[in-house]
């Protein structure tokens, strides 16, 4: 498997992390920044934390990529249940 972009600065690198996606030039984890957010973390202290090595657009990305997860796994789940 290639190196796969997701976005800007979003990427799939099977040598880095697993596979997990990953903020470019980073070894952190989306899922790891998500769960920051979830947590009612600023962005500013996100960005802080992890010492600059992500932007405000990058995390825009992130939560804009999970956006699109949700409404697409919702999507699939309600066509199943009318099925149903």
């Amino acid at each position: 498997m290639k190196t796969k972009s997701l976005g800007r600065y979003i990427v799939i690198d099977p040598k880095i992390c697993h596979g997990k996606p990953t903020f470019r030039g980073t070894r952190i984890m989306v899922w790891q920044v998500l769960e920051m957010i979830a947590e009612g973390m600023s962005w500013k202290t996100i960005i802080e934390q992890c010492h600059g090595s992500i932007t405000k657009e990058a995390i825009s990305e992130a939560v804009s990529l999970a956006q699109e997860a949700f409404v697409k796994q919702a999507r699939e789940y309600a066509g199943e249940q009318a099925n149903s």
